[in-house]
């Protein structure tokens, strides 16, 4: 399967050193093996006052958000990485989506989801509540939400090693390339 179209992976949290951040880089190894371009934005790469120099009134005003903002701009599909913090997604990301133009920066775009989490659970809550967002947002996302519950548990020198999880990332990343 190949195809042109670059995908955008978002690491979602700007915690450094993240798990979110290997998660990512395991999935852009995945869409290579489809000769699918991608590239990874990582929310530590936001500027560290950009909740007072980016939103709202000064929108468009600052420059490495904007660079960050411009792979939005240019992507047509995406794959969220996201952790469960605090029984939902980082505020970090709902600051950041709160950033891009409204309403055009997801509208009619593709996405996948995939969540993370430490317990059991796999960051459920957080993808439903990412979801609705971005319906608001009118973004169109894959029924396909894959949960890696336990997720220090299952990756493993930079591989996820529960088969299952394996499985339907591989099922993922070929509907999020067809999508």
């Amino acid at each position: 399967m190949t195809t042109t179209s670059s995908i955008v992976i978002i690491v979602g949290t700007n915690r450094p050193n993240s798990m979110s951040r290997r998660v990512a880089e395991y999935y852009q190894r995945l869409l290579n093996q489809y000769n699918t371009a991608s590239t990874i934005l990582d929310l530590v790469d936001l500027p560290h006052d950009f909740t007072f120099t980016a939103l709202y009134g000064n929108s468009g005003k600052n420059d490495e958000f904007n660079t960050l903002r411009s792979q939005i701009d240019g992507a047509e599909k995406f794959i969220f990485i996201t952790p469960e913090y605090n029984g939902s997604y980082p505020g970090v990301l709902k600051a950041f989506i709160d950033g891009l133009p409204y309403p055009n920066s997801f509208t009619n775009k593709k996405a996948a989801l995939v969540g993370l989490s430490s317990n059991m659970q796999g960051a459920i809550t957080a993808l439903s509540h990412l979801n609705d967002i971005f319906s608001y947002l009118g973004m169109n996302t894959l029924a396909l939400r894959v949960k890696l519950a336990q997720i220090q548990a299952h990756f493993v020198d930079n591989e996820i090693t529960n088969p299952l999880y394996k499985e339907l990332l591989e099922i993922q990343a070929e509907q999020i390339i067809r999508f």
